[in-house]
């Protein structure tokens, strides 16, 4: 594992040993290292992140000649330990049992593109819960890929874990709910959704992962990537980023991943932590991540700081004592090696004076006639409804409001069910007024409603059972 960024950096350590360390040498180090990290898959932010920090430590500095490799070793391991120590720390296990002592199960959000091991990754999860006697349910709300839904189910079969699952096409949201649902009426430790795989520019389908997450509220949202796509996987871990904010992420196949830079990179851009790695076939190949093992896999084992010296720290000699500094280079076995490199000043710009802006004057504003106004806020036309389900692209939540807020009880009949999902439509499209404000655009009956009601209780036509019965809940 991470041999060519190991490589990488083994090779700058040796280089700095090698030269005399001027800053025309240091420089010329830098990029060699630059383009080796580059071949890695590091981000250019982490690569100008451990140049900068290495050339801080190397300015200034005296160190033994046989001392600087393990210096050079040292600042770098220094500077990638930092970057993981700036992310947070997550203990998903214990959180977990933390919740479930107050009765309430723990919910993880799954993203990521088609083809990252996604699924099989909550399938490994699923199993870590279990060996850490932790309950599960899995949510299929994968509700578009091919096979998906009984892909999912054959590992909930294998480790008995209950799968929530509805019929292809179904909004994920609604299944990711039901799982909810489940996990807290049957007091079930912990939620895995596994939502669709989409790429990171399909603005529409990552939308749908934002409405699952309004919908669920999950306390984890974690990020599967690919260790072996490399700089694709810093690319769309940068992009779910900016559309969710996940928390921390999953890499999978890191067993076979040679280069290594995925893991630096999606941490110094996100500023979240490496979870666990995905190591094998295997349901128990998931690992949690672990700082001193890649550490250590990069640079071998801690050694400690050589004795360095600064510029600035050191002590002027006393007045009564005299130094030969012949005779103390040749008392040491090896000569000291002083990097001196002074940094180039910076041009002083001075700033240019800002042209005045004279204040435009503010055009007159003539007041528009009471008849106008009732004009704009005449309603809007709903567009008519179509297809089997009339309630298509209306969320639960204005169902919900609108029933409250006009005391609507759920429908009988499809005749009903369409009505009602028109009235909700024309409510929305007005901007979802209180019923003061709505009251003529809403509540006005139609002629059949008007004939009905004179209607005698033996004349009504007898009310259909409707398909939309699940609405009643």
């Amino acid at each position: 594992m991470f041999d060519k960024l190991r490589n990488a950096f083994s090779s700058a350590v040796k280089s700095f040993g090698e030269k005399e360390l001027k800053e025309k040498d240091i420089d010329e180090v830098l990029f060699e290292l630059e383009i080796a990290l580059l071949e890695s898959d590091v981000a250019t932010e982490v690569i100008d992140m451990i140049k900068s920090d290495l050339k801080k430590q190397l300015i200034g500095t005296t160190v033994q000649k046989d001392k600087i490799n393990e210096f050079v070793k040292h600042s770098l391991r220094q500077s990638i330990s930092n970057m993981f120590d700036a992310t947070p720390k997550i203990d998903v296990l214990s959180n977990i049992k933390n919740k479930k002592e107050r009765g309430e199960p723990y919910i993880i959000s799954f993203m990521g593109i088609n083809g990252t091991g996604k699924t099989t990754t909550i399938a490994k999860f699923a199993n870590l819960l279990r060996e850490n006697k932790l309950s599960a349910v899995i949510a299929a709300a994968d509700t578009y890929r091919a096979g998906a839904i009984e892909q999912i189910s054959e590992h909930g079969k294998r480790l008995n874990v209950k799968v929530i699952a509805q019929n292809y096409g179904s909004d994920p949201a609604a299944v990711s709910r039901d799982a909810v649902l489940y996990a807290k009426s049957h007091k079930v430790d912990c939620v895995l959704i596994d939502t669709a795989g989409r790429m990171q520019t399909s603005k529409n389908l990552m939308d749908q992962i934002s409405k699952i997450n309004k919908v669920v509220n999950p306390d984890l949202k974690l990020f599967v990537g690919d260790s072996l796509a490399g700089n694709d996987t810093v690319s769309q871990a940068r992009e779910f980023h900016n559309y969710t904010k996940f928390d921390g992420a999953i890499l999978t196949k890191s067993d076979a991943d040679a280069r290594g830079g995925a893991a630096i990179s999606i941490v110094k851009i996100t500023s979240t932590p490496i979870l666990y790695l995905g190591v094998g076939q295997e349901y128990k190949d998931l690992k949690p991540f672990d700082k001193d093992s890649f550490l250590e896999s990069l640079f071998g084992a801690q050694e400690p700081l050589p004795e360095i010296q600064t510029q600035q720290n050191e002590k002027p000699p006393k007045q009564t004592e005299v130094i030969d500094v012949k005779e103390k280079v040749s008392m040491t076995k090896e000569p000291a090696v002083e990097i001196k490199v002074e940094p180039k000043p910076e041009p002083k710009i001075e700033p240019k004076p800002e042209p005045k802006i004279e204040p435009k004057p503010e055009p007159k504003i003539e007041p528009k006639i009471k008849q106008e106004v009732k004009q704009e806020v005449k309603a809007k036309p709903v567009e008519e409804i179509q297809g089997d389900d009339p309630f298509a692209g209306i969320t639960t939540k204005d169902i919900e409001k609108y029933s409250d807020l006009y005391d609507v009880p759920p429908p009988e009949s499809d005749e009903e069910a369409r009505k009602l999902a028109s009235k909700i439509k024309q409510w929305i499209a007005n901007g979802r007024p209180k019923p003061t404000e709505e009251k003529d655009v809403i509540e006005e009956e139609t002629d059949e409603e008007t004939e009905e009601k004179e209607m005698s209780e033996d004349e009504k036509p007898k009310k259909k059972h409707s398909m939309f019965g699940w609405l009643k809940k």
